[in-house]
């Protein structure tokens, strides 16, 4: 099998958004060179070509793409290289392929995404982990929305919640989160539920901490339904932003009653943590 790499130039303000779109979108991580190029990767010229027009429609300034084949290199393991465990506070997140995951001590999350979006490589996750080891609470009730990997779920267990609950609308992803858990044996205090965010995180809660790793207008949208599956002063973190969104989600927070709290920066991704009263 041929893969085929596809190269995208974008503006520089715009990198950092399509970059998670890509991971999001393909299931690969996405290198972005020192020039500044994206690299991504599909599995044959077909679909490279279904993504360079994916791209065209979905960015809102131009991009310039092209593709190249690349020799018999199995291309969808070959982007783990380079990647090894990272800490953050009390948790270690280490890949599953590397010799360390074979020691699994009680705040280590051994993880494998697959095809879902959740390394611990990408800087709105590692943001969210960030806040997450921080402020969660032993005997906590998780609920981690756009689950993806599982890799938030999993972590709060790890720190101590009693429980967690993902939702994820992507019923391959959620697969992925389930064999996670399994391999972390926390499978029964972490389930994944397929659906839609705003339907089931009422329905899903009450919670005392609230993840939602997702991009601005779907955690603006979702702020109801937020707000209804959080006990009083409980904790919901937000992520999937870049830091020049803070002054346009702030206001609708506040709006919706939340109590902005601690604030998080990674690689130019903006975390928030906001309390309900």
């Amino acid at each position: 099998m041929t893969w085929w790499a596809i190269d995208v130039r974008t503006a520089p303000d715009r990198r950092q958004w399509l970059s998670a779109w890509l991971v999001t979108r393909t299931g690969q991580a996405v290198e972005e060179r020192d020039d500044g190029t994206l690299v991504t990767f599909a599995g044959d010229e077909g679909a490279a070509d279904a993504l360079i027009a994916e791209i065209a429609a979905t960015a809102d300034s131009p991009s310039e793409t092209s593709r190249r084949p690349l020799g018999e290199v199995d291309w969808s393991v070959r982007w783990r290289e380079g990647l090894g465990p990272r800490t953050f506070g009390r948790l270690t997140v280490v890949p599953s392929w590397i010799p360390e995951a074979a020691r699994l001590g009680p705040a280590t999350v051994v993880l494998d995404p697959e095809t879902a979006f959740g390394s611990g490589e990408h800087g709105s996750t590692r943001a969210a982990l960030t806040l997450l080891e921080r402020l969660v609470r032993p005997g906590d009730r998780v609920l981690d929305l756009g689950s993806g990997s599982g890799i938030l779920s999993i972590a709060a267990v790890k720190l101590g919640a009693a429980r967690a609950i993902g939702v994820e609308s992507d019923p391959e992803a959620t697969s992925v989160a389930v064999r996670n858990a399994e391999r972390n044996g926390v499978a029964h205090r972490v389930q994944f539920l397929d659906g839609e965010a705003g339907d089931l995180a009422p329905l899903a809660g009450p919670a005392d901490l609230l993840l939602s790793n997702i991009l601005r207008s779907v955690n603006t949208t979702l702020l109801p339904a937020i707000l209804a599956s959080l006990l009083p002063g409980g904790v919901a973190i937000f992520s999937g932003m870049e830091e020049p969104e803070a002054p346009l989600f702030l206001p609708a927070l506040r709006g919706a009653g939340l109590v902005p709290e601690e604030q998080v920066v990674d690689t130019g991704w903006w975390a928030l943590a906001a309390r309900r009263p």
